[in-house]
């Protein structure tokens, strides 16, 4: 005897329908429940704007020093001189507590670009304002514990145990900088 298998067998009912239309639905709403809680977990529109910033650079005379702000830390901005890219420069083969030549800290020797906060502690060196004592290299100096720097940011003397971290930055035709 043969099984005839008849077409209502394997048809969709309506109570197939309702339980899709019904799944459908709580996911749904499931999604319109926690979209909020995991959108709060985005950073707020403050934090984001601090993502970077752009300096323009027209206005920094040469042998001056800026400070900006960048995801709340200090960040000097030096336009250094020829004497100071020279010193940089000669000082690459010196006894460095952190090796690192002055060519792969910058990206034109014109301008460095600098996290302004020592490694050592978390100070704010001195050094930005022409006042300042800016130590043995001429570069910068936290008084916190004695870590001296040079022109290149490069820690010299101290228990500063690392260079000055340069951030991600880009020079935009020598007009602007945008840190981050």
């Amino acid at each position: 005897m043969s099984a005839i298998v008849s077409d209502a067998d394997n048809s969709v009912t309506k109570r197939d329908f309702i339980y899709v239309a019904t799944g459908a639905m709580v996911v749904v709403g499931v999604g319109a429940f926690a979209w909020p809680f995991i959108d709060s977990m985005n950073p707020s529109a403050s934090i984001r704007s601090l993502a970077t910033v752009e300096i323009p650079l027209g206005g920094i005379e040469v042998g001056q020093r800026v400070t900006v702000m960048w995801r709340g830390r200090p960040v000097f901005v030096d336009r250094r001189t020829e004497a100071q890219i020279d010193a940089a420069v000669a000082d690459d083969d010196a006894d460095l507590i952190d090796p690192q030549s002055d060519a792969d800290r910058v990206q034109n020797p014109e301008w460095l670009i600098v996290v302004g906060v020592c490694t050592h502690l978390g100070c704010i060196p001195l050094g930005q304002k022409d006042s300042d004592p800016r130590g043995n290299w001429g570069g910068w100096y936290c008084p916190c514990h004695g870590s001296q720097y040079d022109t290149s940011g490069r820690v010299r003397r101290g228990p500063a145990p690392k260079n000055l971290v340069v951030p991600p930055y880009e020079l935009m035709d020598g007009e602007k900088v945008i840190i981050g």
